[in-house]
């Protein structure tokens, strides 16, 4: 089969054999969804153009006909008045129908790939805490004793990007948006206790590691970032050498459409490490596509 995420920022897909549990060929471009949404409420036609380009490109690598896809979308589809418009095009031009998912649905499923692969790595941790830093939102996921408590929020990195134009600003802006995320963890702390282990996972935290490793958008080897662990100061380390390069220089390293956002997606992470209290996180490169496939496949082979 073949799973599909559109996020806000990015669309991201991959292989999966439902009868071996392993992943193949995957595919993601940068298609900002969420551009300008901050100020229409509306995905733009050029957003529109940039998904439909992507799925096109996807298909001629990974043959779409041959497969089983099941595609969903998020925060940007969840906010913008004409997401079913958008998503009708999307169909038209491609073929492929997305799912609308709400925050509750895209936390299990991005929990659901991260469990799998923490297994996979021999980590483990009855309770921890995963972060999942998006193009508009930002989804905060404790896990506990096999149950889940999530919560979303505004707050991702095209969006704040696009409002702020400095981090003396992005600081600001996010002092008064981070008062909803420091009452759920301080909540959940006093219930529940503070989690083992940090976990990040989505385009920020992968893209501070590869930098640390000394990768770029070309040589991203994902089974070296899978179980990195990035301190505070490491991503410190990465803000301070991504800023000193030239915006050229950055997108080699970042990937096309990350170089003017990275900024914003490292200040969000950092916040979220001092409302957490921790100073080292693990990453994990899978999230929502391969939450999909895992559940799309647990699905089927429950019906037969």
């Amino acid at each position: 089969m073949i799973a599909i995420d559109l996020g806000s920022n990015s669309f991201r897909c991959i292989e999966y054999d439902c009868d071996t549990k392993i992943f193949g060929r995957s595919f993601e471009r940068i298609v900002k969804t969420a551009d300008k949404m901050h100020e229409t409420g509306l995905i733009s036609e050029g957003a529109l153009q940039r998904v439909t380009e992507a799925l096109k490109e996807a298909d001629a690598l990974l043959n779409f006909e041959n497969h089983n896809v099941k595609a969903v979308t998020t925060q940007a589809m969840r906010m913008a008045s004409n997401a079913q418009e958008i998503l009708e095009s999307i169909q038209e031009a491609s073929g492929v129908l997305f799912k609308i998912i709400n925050s509750d649905e895209e936390a299990r499923l991005t929990l659901l790939a991260v469990e799998a692969r923490l297994k996979a790595l021999s980590i483990r941790s009855e309770h921890f805490v995963l972060i999942d830093v998006g193009g508009g939102s930002t989804e905060v996921i404790f896990y506990k004793n096999q149950k889940m408590v999530s919560q979303s929020f505004p707050i991702g990195i095209v969006t704040t990007a696009q409002v702020c134009d400095d981090g003396e600003v992005i600081e600001d802006y996010l002092d008064k948006k981070f008062q909803e995320v420091e009452h759920f963890v301080q909540q959940h702390y006093s219930s529940s206790g503070k989690p083992d282990i940090f976990v990040a996972t989505a385009g920020t935290p992968t893209t501070m590691a590869a930098y640390l490793l000394g990768m770029n958008y070309k040589n991203y080897d994902v089974e070296k970032i899978n179980g990195y662990k990035l301190s505070l100061a490491g991503t410190q380390k990465s803000l301070d050498g991504l800023m000193s390069l030239s915006e050229v220089q950055r997108s080699e390293i970042v990937g096309v459409g990350r170089e003017s956002l990275i900024l914003a997606g490292i200040v969000i992470v950092q916040k979220l490490y001092d409302t957490l209290g921790f100073s080292e996180a693990i990453v994990i490169d899978d999230g929502v596509r391969e939450g999909v496939a895992i559940a799309s496949c647990n699905e089927r082979q429950k019906k037969s």
